[in-house]
């Protein structure tokens, strides 16, 4: 069988892109080894936010008495918690099967391995073997939980986050590995449950990407509910031998031995490019990832890749974003490159993280002149009325032009806040046309417009 495209790998990169294709005409086929949706919809990013919904409802029942609500003391049903995350993660893979069928694409299941002259070879679950061919492939074979040396993974004692989401009993205690997106939610869930957690960070803050001062407060909330957060530390050591687990961490002030039941390895992704054809091919990597030029060719004419795999931020909004470009300029369109420094990044603890462009040392470093303007959530209506006075918004604008050069947020929902601030730097907004911008009261949102105001000197709330 003969296509115009083919895509190896079917997470939010690889769908994304058979579906484009498809709209566009192309005769399209996608190549997946497991489920429908790739690690996002089926161990990653959606399953992740069940669980933390159900950890979410948990901490709402247990402090119902602050709402004037009186009720008996809550128990969590932890197969239970599990098995909702699995059932809405089922839900969406069978909603990825539909838009396959509804867009006309071919699934072919089974593990893939790029060939020479634009081929695929399949190798299905019985053994067989078979070669589809496409005038361009798209590899999109995303990424897996990282592995350190000193914590090499069983999946029973020492575990990466896809063992995590479906662990058959919770753990008692657990020291978490990495204070990322993955490692901070991982903690929140778990420590909101009653399993004792340790979140251990090589570097001096936890969430180490987002601005100081979000990190700073990240660290307040976490220490507040009581996990124990140690920073600049490393897991030299883990030792299995006896029931749990003994974890040796050293940092400034010697080592220490914490002993729990589970270690959760939240150290940073990998690609999944090992095995996959790319050195018969002729494909170039460089530090463990496909290199590709701006609309995603790779070195060999007729081949592209996308997503994790490639260098960029490994986001699932960057693997579609990134799919999208791909297929426009396959089928002759004149797609805009994406621009990284616009990229959304989210972290859905509690209180949830959310953020966008420099940080305020980034904008410090370049030596740029800015005007930073802060709103705490404790000064919110919305907030103080939903019991969730933990964060603030911090914006950062260029002195000259009033471009805003970065949004960092933590608090309750700032996820779903994080995209005015996308759309702002895209339409090159300035911080006064923000002030002038009237947003709904009392929202969550309009702390947007008082951060803006405040970095002008006209905010009204503080």
């Amino acid at each position: 069988m003969s296509y115009d495209v083919i895509v190896l790998g079917s997470g939010p990169g690889g769908y994304v892109a058979a579906i484009r294709a498809s709209q566009l005409g192309l005769k399209t086929a996608i190549v997946e080894k497991e489920s429908l949706g790739g690690i996002c919809l089926n161990w990653g990013c959606i399953p992740t936010k069940a669980l933390l919904k159900s950890a979410q409802v948990f901490e709402y029942i247990n402090h119902a008495k602050d709402y004037g609500i009186t009720v008996g003391a809550p128990t969590a049903d932890f197969p239970g918690i599990v098995a909702r995350s699995r059932g809405v993660a089922d839900g969406m893979s069978k909603g990825v099967q539909f838009l396959m069928k509804k867009n006309k694409i071919d699934v072919i299941m089974g593990t893939g391995k790029v060939k020479p002259g634009k081929k695929i070879e399949v190798t299905t679950t019985d053994g067989k073997k078979e070669i589809v061919e496409g005038k361009h492939i798209i590899i999109a074979t995303g990424a897996r939980s990282r592995e350190l040396p000193a914590l090499k993974q069983d999946g029973k004692k020492i575990i990466g986050y896809r063992d995590a989401m479906v662990l058959p009993a919770q753990p008692k205690s657990m020291v978490v590995v990495g204070s990322g997106a993955i490692g901070s939610e991982f903690a929140y869930f778990y420590n909101a449950l009653g399993t004792k957690v340790t979140l251990v960070e090589f570097l001096p803050n936890v969430v180490p990407v987002e601005d100081e001062d979000v990190s700073k407060q990240l660290q307040k909330s976490f220490t507040k509910q009581g996990i124990e957060v140690m920073l600049s530390s490393e897991v030299t050591k883990v030792d299995t031998s006896g029931k749990g687990c003994k974890v040796t961490i050293k940092s400034a002030t010697g080592e220490k031995v914490v002993e729990c039941d589970i270690v959760l390895s939240a150290v940073g992704i990998a690609a999944n490019i090992e095995g996959i054809g790319l050195e018969e091919v002729g494909i170039v990597t460089d530090k463990g990832k496909i290199k590709t030029d701006e609309f995603y060719k790779t070195n060999i004419p007729g081949y592209y890749a996308i997503g994790d795999a490639t260098p960029g931020q490994a986001l699932a909004h960057v693997a579609s974003a990134e799919g999208i470009i791909c297929v426009e300029a396959i089928a002759g369109q004149k797609p805009h490159a994406l621009d990284y420094n616009n990229i959304p990044g989210c972290t859905y603890c509690s209180p949830e993280v959310a953020s966008v462009g420099m940080t305020e040392k980034q904008c410090k470093e370049k030596g740029l002149a800015i005007k930073v303007g802060k709103f705490p959530f404790s000064a919110s209506g919305k907030a103080s009325a939903g019991g969730n006075k933990d964060g603030f918004v911090k914006l950062i604008f260029d002195a000259k032009y009033g471009e805003l050069l970065g949004a960092h947020m933590i608090g309750m929902n700032v996820t779903e806040m994080i995209a005015e601030c996308v759309s702002i730097r895209k339409l090159e907004t300035t911080g006064h046309e923000i002030i002038k911008t009237v947003h709904p009261h009392p929202t969550m949102s309009e702390a947007i417009m008082e951060a803006a105001a405040a970095a002008y000197g006209e905010v009204i709330h503080l």
